[in-house]
């Protein structure tokens, strides 16, 4: 069994409750029962889940691991994201070889993700009807035929770009119900108490894979071709399917399905839409997916057509993306506070970025502007997911999560092409730029529509060298100090979701 969560923490919920509309009208007791009956009417069922605020000790970082059944996901989850990466390098590389137009590349990425763009919502309302676990071995097995074929079409030196594509448009449909139910079969897994530290160590371990994937696909690439990467996903997937049927149903915190009735996807939508600490995340993640997230299209420009650096150096720029996402997974561990102002920032720092990445003099700055790339990334995706997340209850998280999911992955289907494009017809350096410069805009937007709603500003603080700039609200930045013992800083500060 689990440890119970650290005592030392204190749960509070205003960074959430108080950007909902309506409030909830009486949240339930930290100290009921679980067997007690609800003290609140129906519609509380909405309330989100607490939220945990104080930084937890080192020892905690990886605290949810110590759950028997989340440890054996992890474990299968960190094989089959290795073998992923590696399809994905190989099928991107592959492509490009075959046609010589990364605009190719660019409609690979598209078809892969197109279906979560179209039938995302649909995904979601399957993820709250039906079983997550059954769900989940149902797509890798799909996944895992769908590999092998894109294999054995590979080694047989058969294989065309058509071929890529129908098979990338297969398991773009694969994901759409895969995601959803992935998401939200991670708290079923763990239980309200451990979710933000399990969303943590999930992409921890992707981007754990991310480093190793990318590194294993350009050798295998370099000596024995993509086929054999093929396959490796093909075994992974098996193994993941595997690891889905070793889990112990009597540890797992199964929610009860949603009962099938008209306008699900609507309601989805509209509670999504009154909870700011949703619809803003939303917003950046459409930004970011659209511009910034069809990195690896960018990468097989610069490989090929900047740095001729080969199938060897476009693994190598994605293993360092992986390696500052990988810090930047470790680091969201450690966040203690849980707001919109993280997610903004996050963005608005990949873009950034970015944006440095287009003015690298050679290959070595350009590898060291993709590390801080992607440490921001992760930072910004961790932050958005948490709070998505944990602002949803359970009974529709598979919903809300599907329209979040629609808007990351299916913003890549429009952005992949048009990324590619411009990459081929103008220059990779227009392309990058373009992809950190419009999230930077997007984020300070934002920023300032937020600042304004929630009465902040910035505040110098010359004599706090840990805390040079501080957020806080405007009428403590101008109170004088000491007034009823309340330090200016500190003051207005608190329940704000900003």
């Amino acid at each position: 069994m689990a440890p119970p969560p650290p005592s030392t923490a204190t749960v509070s919920q205003p960074v959430i409750d108080s950007a909902a509309s309506p409030p909830p009208t009486s949240p339930p007791s930290r100290t009921s029962s679980p067997t007690s009956p609800p003290q609140s009417p129906p519609r509380d069922v909405t309330q989100p889940l607490a939220v945990v605020s104080e930084r937890l000790p080192w020892r905690h970082t990886f605290i949810s691991l110590r759950v028997p059944n989340f440890r054996i996901f992890a474990i299968g989850h960190f094989i089959a994201v290795i073998a992923l990466w590696m399809q994905r390098i190989a099928q991107d590389w592959l492509v490009l070889q075959l046609s010589g137009s990364v605009t190719a590349v660019g409609i690979t990425v598209a078809l892969q993700f197109l279906p979560s763009l179209v039938l995302g919502p649909w995904g979601g309302m399957m993820a709250d009807r039906f079983p997550k676990r059954k769900i989940l071995v149902l797509c890798q097995a799909v996944a895992a035929v769908l590999a092998a074929a894109l294999a054995v079409l590979a080694l047989s030196q058969r294989i065309e770009v058509w071929h890529v594509y129908a098979i990338a448009l297969a398991l773009g449909l694969v994901t759409v119900l895969d995601q959803p139910a992935r998401q939200v079969f991670v708290n079923e897994l763990v239980g309200p108490a451990y979710l933000r530290n399990a969303i943590s160590v999930n992409s921890t371990t992707f981007q754990l894979g991310g480093l190793i994937g990318p590194a294993l696909a350009g050798l295998l690439l370099t000596a024995v071709g993509a086929g054999w990467a093929f396959a490796a996903n093909a075994v992974a997937c098996c193994s993941t399917v595997a690891m889905l049927l070793l889990l112990r149903k009597d540890q797992l915190f199964i929610s009860a399905p949603a009962p099938k009735r008209k306008g699900m996807l609507r309601e989805g939508l509209q509670y999504a839409l009154s909870k700011p600490t949703i619809y803003w995340p939303w917003l950046m993640a459409g930004f970011i997916a659209v511009f910034a997230m069809s990195l690896p299209v960018l990468l097989a420009a610069f490989a090929d057509h900047v740095y001729d650096a080969g199938a060897g150096g476009y693994g190598l720029l994605n293993a360092l993306v992986a390696l500052g996402a990988l810090a930047g997974a470790v680091t969201s561990t450690r966040r203690r506070h849980l707001r919109l102002r993280s997610v903004v920032l996050g963005a608005g720092m990949y873009g950034l970025m970015l944006c440095l990445a287009a003015l690298a003099p050679s290959m070595a700055w350009f590898g060291a502007a993709m590390v801080l790339s992607g440490f921001w990334c992760l930072m910004f995706l961790t932050a958005s997911n948490q709070l998505v997340q944990i602002s949803s209850n359970m009974g529709i998280r598979g919903r809300v999560m599907s329209l979040y999911i629609m808007v990351l992955i299916g913003g890549q289907a429009i952005g992949g092409p048009m990324i590619g494009w411009i990459a081929e017809h103008l220059d990779p350096h227009t392309a990058i730029l373009v992809s950190g410069g419009v999230p930077v805009l997007a984020a300070v937007t934002v920023a300032v529509v937020l600042a304004r709603r929630g009465a902040l500003t910035l505040k110098v603080d010359l004599k706090d060298r840990r805390h040079l700039l501080r957020i806080v609200s405007r009428a403590a930045a101008t109170r004088p100090a000491g007034r009823a013992g309340i330090p200016p800083a500190a003051a207005g500060t608190a329940a704000r979701p900003y």
